[in-house]
């Protein structure tokens, strides 16, 4: 039996898809890449903006041909998405066999044989719950995983629905997440990344206290562990011990996610976003002058409800500021169900689409200013899988996140090599392998 996963979102979802295949190997299925050739279809789904539903409903639809074909594949629809939609998928789409939401993972399996059991189609969805089981997974790569350390999330930001469909947020005991990493790295694992909505609030309901620094200084301390990755810091939350570890620590790497969202203050209360720019400005401040070369990464929305010209430009000037590596930004998509969602938006979208096209014009200039400054330094590169960028060409990680594209034989996947940055883009790096060891050049900020 063939099982086929599509991920959609972040990086949890990932995790989760991994954990879903764990389950599915258990049960007998073996991972396919041919949809066609399949026995089970996993959707994993993103509901955090409009457009991912609307994709999500594109492609629940393109289904329909093939189970028509195929009467005995099974149909499963997961993720964030089905937590949100419900018995809503299970009514528009009556060819989906199982919708099953982020807390129902564990009894995936007990679904699917009441499914080909019983021939009755189920939608199963709890509001709340926790998988004791969630290192078991299936992994996608054998020298990178993915550690969940927190789930759900408590902040409530006014546009987001994450706290609806995560649930409130719970850590993982430390002593359950070290002894996974230390599985791991005798596994052969070289990268490690840290997942939760907000990782820098981690162990606040531990019995056992322990801060997110306390832990990422624990976990730099495994032999064999060569980068430490973590995603997302929220930066009402983000401390000067969790600058001091990571400036002291080589194998925590020097980039950090830290999302702005807006730059305006209005905007940032009406978001509830617990800092004003001045808070966010100090944070980059501190971490530049103590850890020098530190690549940032952000998002920023734009349009948020309320949001008027002026409160646009200091987004941009706050861009201008602090020279992001690399922005993720988005058109606000209200979702139902947040405060965000009640507020009265008066910007037209083709106003918004002209602030989204400028802030991009900014951000990419600014990519590529910083990634020019590589160009002529040679650095360590985490070689991660063949490039799309040309034949027989690889592609890798710096250290900053940035990818590298360079030729090289398939065998150096998975493994640190020396790579000299040949040419600059926005989104990306060139790069010729280097004969000699790796070396460790300090990245360069702006």
């Amino acid at each position: 039996m063939k099982a086929y996963i599509e991920t959609f979102g972040c990086q949890m979802n990932e995790s989760d898809s991994e954990r879903i295949l764990y389950l599915l190997e258990n049960m007998g299925y073996s991972k396919t890449v041919d949809i066609s050739d399949s026995d089970i279809i996993i959707l994993n789904t993103c509901t955090v903006r409009e457009k991912a539903k609307n994709r999500l409903y594109g492609h629940i639809g393109n289904l329909k041909k093939l189970k028509e074909g195929r009467k005995d594949v099974l149909i499963c629809v997961g993720g964030c998405a089905s937590q949100d939609l419900k018995e809503k998928i299970i009514d528009d789409f009556p060819f989906v066999d199982i919708v099953f939401g982020t807390m129902n993972i564990p009894e995936l399996p007990e679904l699917i044989e009441e499914r080909i059991s019983t021939g009755k189609r189920i939608c199963s969805i709890k509001e709340e719950g926790f998988d004791y089981n969630i290192f078991s997974v299936s992994r996608t790569r054998k020298f990178k995983a993915l550690i969940p350390i927190t789930i759900g999330c408590d902040n409530y930001c006014s546009y987001c629905i994450v706290p609806f469909v995560r649930g409130c947020e719970k850590s993982i005991e430390s002593e359950d997440i070290i002894k996974n990493i230390r599985k791991l790295a005798g596994e052969g694992v070289l990268e490690i990344t840290l997942l939760g909505q907000n990782v820098n609030s981690y162990g606040k309901n531990l019995d056992k206290p322990c801060t997110f620094s306390e832990l990422l200084e624990k976990i730099s301390e495994i032999e064999n562990i060569k980068r430490i990755r973590f995603m997302t810091s929220h930066p009402k939350d983000f401390s000067d011990k969790l600058i001091n570890v990571i400036r002291k620590k080589d194998n925590i790497v020097k980039h950090i996610h830290l999302p702005l969202q807006a730059g305006s203050n209005k905007i940032l209360k009406e978001m509830n976003r617990g800092y004003t720019r001045e808070d966010y400005l100090s944070i980059v401040e501190n971490i530049r002058s103590r850890i020098p070369g530190c690549s940032i990464t952000t998002d920023i929305i734009v349009g948020f409800p309320g949001e008027e010209r002026k409160d646009f430009m200091d987004t941009l000037d706050m861009v201008e500021k602090v020279r992001f590596n690399r922005a993720f930004t988005f058109i606000y998509s209200p979702r139902t169900g947040t405060k965000a969602a009640k507020l009265e938006d008066k910007i037209q979208a083709i106003e918004k689409r002209k602030w989204f096209n400028e802030l991009i014009e900014i951000q990419n200039r600014i990519s590529y200013e910083e990634n020019k400054k590589l160009a002529g330094k040679k650095f360590e590169v985490l070689v991660e899988g063949k490039s799309t960028r040309g034949k027989n060409m690889l592609e890798g990680r710096l250290e900053n996140n940035e990818i590298v594209n360079f030729k090289g034989e398939k065998k150096l996947i998975g493994r640190i090599v020396s790579v000299t940055i040949t040419e600059a883009k926005s989104f990306y790096l060139m790069g010729e392998l280097s004969n000699e060891n790796p070396v460790r050049e300090k990245l360069i900020a702006g």
